[in-house]
């Protein structure tokens, strides 16, 4: 899919149509409205792909691939960790916490969001993703809930790593991020239906912050940092109700696919020729 150099598109800003290559918007003067052609992209890529299929298909692949590095560790007859790739693998996929942080591997901020260390741990992860993301969706928009997910699951990691946490990974920071998002959106939007969206994301939270608490080896920092992360995210981008997503919010969502494009490719590099 390439960038679009001709024709019309939608100014973000006052909904009117004008050049795709335009530098001011004719009607609302808003700087960049086509975003040097890549407006149309973002907005086709949202379209055909959904956010929640994506990240899951990202998350199951890259299961798979930690499983074959190193299968004779598979095999382990704990519960938790069955089926479970080995800390090797997970390292050099992107594992994050003190020790590679420590290493200079920035990177795992990001990539290790999408690793798991076993078959529950992935299983539960996507199914509160599968039940979870698309509510957020409906309220935020495809790109403000990219921007929200990312943020809150690097700052989750940050959080983790400063409390020393070695080594880490998951998708639950960033899962707890979206119940942050929910939570913003409540108190942010008000009345009975915020009020309703307001109480079930805290309900969740904590519900789930609970459970964390009652289990063994699980990173209760990094899901209280992706909490704030996303509660904050959802703050600055807003939600879908408060107008359409302006410069501002298609900058940040670019900002986020093409970190985390770079982050796996620091991983593939590292795999192949570092």
């Amino acid at each position: 899919m390439s960038e679009q150099k001709i024709g019309s598109i939608i100014c973000p800003d006052c909904g009117k149509l004008i050049s795709v290559n335009a530098e001011v918007c004719i009607h609302c003067g808003r700087k960049n409205p086509g975003m040097w052609g890549l407006g149309p992209l973002l907005r086709n890529w949202m379209r055909d792909y959904g956010f929640t299929e994506v990240v899951t298909a990202v998350c199951v692949a890259f299961y798979v691939i930690s499983l074959l590095l190193d299968i004779r560790a598979i095999f382990r007859l704990d519960l938790f960790s069955f089926l479970g790739p080995s800390g090797v693998s997970l390292y050099k996929l992107g594992a994050t916490g003190t020790i590679p942080m420590a290493q200079g591997r920035w990177w795992t901020l990001v990539t290790a969001v999408y690793l798991h260390g076993g078959l529950l741990h992935i299983f539960f992860n996507l199914y509160f993703l599968r039940q979870i993301a698309p509510q957020v969706e409906e309220l935020f928009g495809t790109a403000r809930l990219i921007v929200i997910f990312t943020f809150a699951g690097v700052l989750g990691f940050v959080v983790s790593n400063l409390m020393g946490i070695q080594f880490t990974i998951g998708a639950s920071g960033a899962l707890f991020g979206l119940l942050g998002a929910l939570v913003a959106y409540g108190r942010a939007r008000g009345g009975s239906f915020g009020e309703a969206v307001y109480r079930a994301g805290l309900q969740n939270a904590l519900i789930m912050f609970v459970f964390g608490f009652l289990m063994s080896g699980v990173n209760n920092w990094a899901h209280a940092g992706g909490f704030i992360g996303g509660f904050l995210a959802a703050l600055v981008v807003g939600f879908a109700e408060q107008g359409r997503e302006g410069f501002r919010v298609q900058a940040l969502t670019l900002a986020s696919i093409g970190l985390t494009v770079l982050c796996f490719g620091m991983v593939v590099w590292q795999l192949f020729v570092g």
